[in-house]
């Protein structure tokens, strides 16, 4: 129940509004009533010739809306209200932009002429001792970390709005307020110091940061702010990543001066180069799965309204919104092709020892599964040494799950193909494909596989290296056993062979001087033209396509900020935002930065 009272023009109408209970939301427990201005007479349709929206509370003044506000109430307390777009709405004497919970006694304003106490028809009369307005309780605060100097009737003192300012600047809740206008400086500040690497950040720390301002856009600012900040938010972070990119090519050109040969890159160097742009690709990973929930929350929210097909500008901020998100998507994508490009540029002068190398060096034993790198066979050890640096960097970037299983699935389809492909270029020009050297790779690319299921890969190293493992097996088969086979029976115990590949390794199969394949390695005429016009070696472009994850971002804005080097960061940006806000009040209305007591 809402007591009103027309506040000027004519004279003023004291009386109660009774809010209707009949109007029902989803769920038959949920009761709502909206108030706006009627339509003139005759008029069925709002701006545009679209339908007029319903109302059931009406008002008759110029600032009113035809939907001004709402106020919904459920089973359970309290109450909330919600200020349609555009609306002129005052709670307790502080301008509404978002919904907010409504209790008993509240003053709730509707533009200039029509103000109403709040009464809660579910309390059975029974209310609050005192308003919730009275200068006993302080009202709800606006954004900025000043809302504690902001008012100087709110009953509390100099010094007790000090302490309440030095306990937000200090506090370890993960909050952060700012007024639009800093926002820009805010938003610039978190993304300079985490490309400059500054401080002692925890891997997604820029990103809790960013979000924490996502978050009080959404809940304290106004309903078009959000997809601004978002737009503003995405062209930064591609800034600083292109920059970033920009730099590492500088520093690894593709194209070397002639007569200068090109240094590889070694795992330390590269796992180097690469952290800032994993980082990025961590962070912007997990913020836009937290943008993508504030921006489903306000889909839900205007569906629930009826004004995600009736309001224009609604469809226009939903539309910057999936811009936004946009840019953020080519973030990740561009970060992980740049850091796959340089993993795999690395693994490339790595590979050939895994063909070349023999693990059966004199008087070495062969290391079981779960062995340390060092006591790995040295040929082995620089491709084991990129995979190392690969998986320690996810680690400590605390790479989502997801794009850790598909950096490295894009790393072993890497190897698989060009390992296949020097197999099959190695075996036309000399001798090669004989059971000794066989023998020596398949032992290479077990010890390769066991030390990658030791560090948790051993599923996905699997999957990717069985074009390669099949290749191998064939040519591990006993010559006496191999001469008995057919074509039909090599087919079928080596399906992931294409005809070509398996043509290939069978005709240049060693069988002993003067002697060449038997007729019954011949291909059948029914696959004689997949033989002849099939390709030997693997494309490199069929890589597996990049799947962004889904589900819940992992940061964690809930309960205190434990992290002591967040929380650092944390109170630098409150005192910064805080500063902003001083500079802009003349020198005899300025505060400094307020201490708390001492406990």
């Amino acid at each position: 129940m809402l007591s009103g009272e027309r506040k000027e023009g004519g004279s003023p109408r004291f009386g109660k509004l009774h809010l209707p209970v009949g109007l029902w939301i989803n769920s038959p427990r949920k009761q709502l009533a909206k108030l706006g201005r009627r339509w003139p007479s005759g008029n069925s349709s709002g701006r545009g010739g679209s339908p007029a929206p319903y109302v059931d509370t009406f008002l008759n003044a110029p600032d009113i809306l035809p939907r001004h506000c709402t106020v919904r109430a459920g089973p359970e307390h309290p109450a909330m209200v919600r200020p349609s777009r555009g609306a002129p709405v005052t709670h307790n004497g502080c301008l509404l932009l978002r919904e907010a919970e409504l209790h008993p006694g509240d003053l709730l304003g509707l533009g200039e002429h029509f103000l109403f106490m709040y009464k809660d028809p579910r309390t059975g009369g029974s209310g609050p001792a005192r308003p919730p307005w009275l200068p006993a309780r302080p009202g709800a605060t606006p954004p900025g970390p000043g809302w504690a100097f902001s008012c100087r009737l709110c009953g509390r003192g100099l010094q007790e709005r000090g302490e309440a300012l030095a306990a937000y600047l200090d506090g370890r809740e993960p909050v952060l307020r700012f007024r639009p206008r800093e926002e820009e400086a805010l938003l610039g500040e978190i993304v300079r110091a985490a490309a400059a690497g500054a401080g002692d950040l925890p891997p997604l720390g820029p990103a809790t940061l960013l979000a924490l301002c996502v978050q009080h856009s959404a809940r304290e600012l106004e309903l078009g702010h959000l997809p601004r900040l978002l737009g503003r938010l995405a062209r930064l972070i591609k800034e600083a990543v292109w920059e970033k990119i920009k730099e590492i090519g500088d520093r690894q050109p593709e194209n070397h001066p002639e007569g200068v040969p090109e240094v590889p890159l070694t795992p330390e160097a590269v796992s180097v180069e690469l952290r800032p742009l994993m980082l990025w690709m961590a962070n912007t990973t997990e913020l836009l799965s937290f943008v993508q929930e504030k921006v489903l929350e306000m889909e839900k929210e205007a569906d629930q309204e009826g004004d995600l097909s009736s309001d224009p500008q609604l469809c226009n901020d939903l539309e910057l919104c999936d811009e936004a998100m946009a840019l953020l998507d080519e973030v990740i994508m561009c970060t992980f092709q740049q850091s796959v490009y340089y993993l795999t540029k690395t693994l490339y002068s790595t590979l050939p020892a895994l063909l070349d190398s023999n693990p059966f060096t004199a008087g070495a034993e062969l290391p079981g599964p779960g062995a340390e790198l060092g006591a790995m066979p040295p040929g082995l050890r620089p491709t084991l040494g990129v995979f190392q640096a690969a998986l320690e960097l996810t680690s400590q970037c605390e790479l989502h799950p997801d794009l850790v299983s598909q950096t490295f699935g894009y790393l072993f389809f890497f190897s698989n193909a060009s390992l296949l492909n020097s197999l099959m270029e190695r075996g036309q020009g000399r001798p090669f494909y004989q059971w000794s050297r066989a023998v020596q790779i398949r032992t290479n690319l077990d010890l390769v596989l066991d030390w990658l299921q030791g560090a948790g890969l051993g599923d996905i190293a699997t999957e990717f290296f069985r074009k390669l493992s099949m290749a191998v097996n064939l040519l591990c088969v006993p010559r006496t056993s191999l001469l008995k086979a057919s074509w039909s029976s090599l087919r079928t115990d080596h399906p992931t062979l294409t005809p070509a590949q398996l043509h290939h390794l069978l005709s240049h199969y060693q069988l002993g001087p003067g002697r060449g394949p038997p007729a019954a390695w011949d291909p059948p005429p029914a696959e004689r033209e997949a033989v002849d016009t099939g390709d030997i070696f693997e494309s490199f472009s069929s890589h597996p396509p990049l799947i962004l994850p889904l589900g819940s971002s992992r940061l964690r804005l809930t309960g205190p900020v434990t992290d002591d080097a967040l929380h650092r960061e944390l109170r630098r940006l409150r005192r910064l935002l805080w500063d902003l806000e001083q500079q802009e009040l003349p020198a005899n209305y300025r505060h400094g930065p307020p201490v708390a007591p001492s406990p």
